[in-house]
């Protein structure tokens, strides 16, 4: 699974699954999380609230980079990686 973005020792990574609707997952020190492209967590073990506010941040910042991504895996092509928070 191709990682999109790294920022404050989070990793955001991406895979296509056609069963599944548009997501991203995030890691971070060995929790993980799946999350929608508004950045609500849809599953995982992440229990950080400050984590959880940086993914939701990011992931509202770069929406649209999200669905394009999404729609490049949708035809098997490399995801574009996307700008960290600063």
């Amino acid at each position: 699974m191709p990682y999109i973005s790294m920022f404050f020792g989070i990793i955001i990574r991406m895979f296509y699954k056609e069963e599944e609707g548009p997501h991203f997952h995030a890691f971070y020190q060995g929790q993980k999380g799946q999350f929608d492209f508004n950045g609500n967590m849809l599953r995982g073990n992440i229990r950080s609230k400050t984590v959880l506010r940086l993914i939701k941040e990011w992931a509202g910042t770069h929406n649209n980079e999200l669905n394009e991504d999404w729609i490049l895996g949708r035809e098997k092509k490399e995801f574009k990686k996307i700008e960290p928070l600063d």
